[in-house]
């Protein structure tokens, strides 16, 4: 006997970008920052910047549970086998699709009561199934996030439901019951499922991901799959009518008067990201995307998307995500809907003459004293900026996310005197030859000065230099195995110091 049941979802996901437009600037203090807002749109893969196919594979545990016969009993744990296979396809930030493919055994005890039972001793049962299905995907923890805290996006919570068809094979051994043999040597009894459209069963549960690279992600998955079908177990299937003691007919079905024997499975799985695109979608930080359209996409043609719960400062970020709900018009705003402040001077860049320079109010954001040499408080602010720079792997090419950070760091540096000189040093950790670190680190520096002087900084107060692993934040670190990984990370770096 079969049960049904139909399982629906829908999920809402926030969208938000930024374009921008100029403001006026002055000769002393030229305003390089634009500000503005935007074009509004979903976050999805419709541009195809991202990576949204994965092959996933795993396998654990298996156990029968709420059925007759059961694989945890008061006594012993029956321990059976699960794997699995999926193709994953992520449709936007929270919510994707997979065809699953499963296999496993359980193996599982249970006995009559009376006479019967007695007779018919603890009867054991294995059940061999195979599934294939459609399962839906939810990232919980990205429906919750609505920016960036400065943590990274590396564990997720994901839920799972859905439907498809399996065939099994299930074996019963007692030592009296259901036996067409009369003789001592009884056979066991043999029950099989085909795969066909009666064959149905349901499956739901969570998993907890880990973001390893950006081509693998861990998980461990526990799943519940409902069978619908009282002969699962192994332990046959019969109407309360049917029984009868006389004739030793007893079915063991009788044991739970429930129609479905349902199994348990809990995994370890790992998910291997396909395609070339640098980040996946259900990995990409939001925050991080903001910044994307405002740099890399600016004065790009895109279609306006309204958002869903409107926009009331027009900013570019959805009021669903927004934290400055009044922003001035015409202002830069971060992924958080906050009317920039780069010098934090406490006047907002739209209003500010002085971008890159302290200023009061009552000057509008400029200084009322020339221009003070570099000192190691604009050392500072300026390493700041250098913190966490990324490169591609084995490269001197800087990622996209980083463009920030360097926009922040020309304009900084542009601020200070030109007479003033300054190193652009580039460090790398413990891993690896020194002639090869020590190339990798020049390069990288290079391309750091590179890109600061094509933002306007004057290329006579900056030099390169490299260092490889020879400078490094961590000097216990070296060889590279005794740290933990982030002092590692912290050792491969680009920083600023007065010449």
């Amino acid at each position: 006997m079969k049960l049904g049941l139909l399982l629906l979802a829908t999920m809402p996901i926030a969208a938000y970008a930024q374009d921008s437009i100029a403001v006026s600037s002055t000769n002393e203090y030229p305003n390089t920052f634009s500000s503005g807002s935007a074009n509004v749109q979903p976050f999805n893969n419709k541009a195809r910047r991202f990576r949204d196919w994965s092959i996933s594979v795993g396998g654990g545990a298996a156990f029968m549970v709420h059925s007759d016969l059961k694989s945890i009993t008061d006594k012993k744990v029956n321990w059976g086998y699960n794997s699995y296979v999926s193709l994953d396809k992520q449709i936007t930030h929270a919510v994707g699709i997979s065809l699953i493919y499963q296999r496993g055994e359980t193996t599982q005890k249970g006995q009559l009561e009376g006479a019967e039972g007695i007779a018919a001793g603890v009867a054991e049962a294995k059940t061999k199934y195979n599934q294939i299905a459609l399962m839906g995907d939810v990232n919980f923890s990205n429906l919750m996030r609505r920016v960036d805290n400065h943590s990274p996006y590396r564990w997720a919570l994901h839920g799972y439901a859905g439907l498809g068809l399996m065939n099994f094979n299930t074996s019963l051994h007692d030592n009296d019951q259901f036996r067409w043999s009369t003789s001592p040597a009884r056979s066991p009894l043999f029950i099989k499922q085909k795969m066909d459209i009666s064959s149905f069963y349901y499956q739901f549960g969570v998993g907890l991901k880990y973001n390893v690279s950006k081509l693998i992600d861990i998980e461990a998955r526990t799943m519940y799959i409902i069978s619908g079908d009282d002969e699962f177990d192994g332990g046959g299937w019969a109407d309360p009518a049917d029984y009868d003691p006389a004739s030793k007919n007893a079915k063991y079905n009788m044991i739970d008067k429930r129609r479905s024997d349902n199994a348990w499975t809990v995994n370890l799985g790992v998910s291997f990201k396909l395609g070339k695109h640098l980040s996946h979608l259900a990995w990409h930080d939001p925050l991080e995307e903001a910044y994307y359209r405002a740099n890399v996409l600016e004065n790009k043609e895109t279609d306006f998307v309204v958002c869903e719960k409107g926009d009331l400062d027009n900013d570019g970020v959805c009021d669903d995500w927004d934290r400055q709900l009044d922003t001035p018009a015409g202002a830069r705003v971060d992924g958080a809907g906050v009317a920039l402040d780069m010098d934090l001077d406490g006047v907002i860049d739209l209003y500010d003459k002085c971008v890159t320079v302290p200023g009061p109010v009552e000057n509008n954001g400029c200084p009322t004293t020339p221009v003070a040499p570099a000192t190691p408080d604009a050392v500072e602010v300026i390493n700041k900026d250098f913190e966490g720079i990324e490169f591609e792997l084995n490269s001197d090419k800087i990622r996209p996310q980083s463009f920030e950070k360097l926009n922040h760091a020309a304009d900084v540096i542009k601020g200070l005197n030109t007479n003033d000189n300054f190193l652009v040093i580039g460090a790398t950790d413990a891993r690896g030859s020194s002639a090869y670190n020590l190339t990798l680190s020049q390069k990288r520096a290079n391309a750091v000065v590179k890109y600061l002087t094509d933002k306007g900084v004057s290329s006579g107060m900056l030099t390169a230099e490299g260092r490889g692993k020879t400078d490094l934040k961590y000097p216990e670190c070296d060889p590279a195995t005794k740290c933990p990984e982030w002092k590692n990370e912290a050792n491969r770096r680009v920083y600023f110091q007065a010449k």
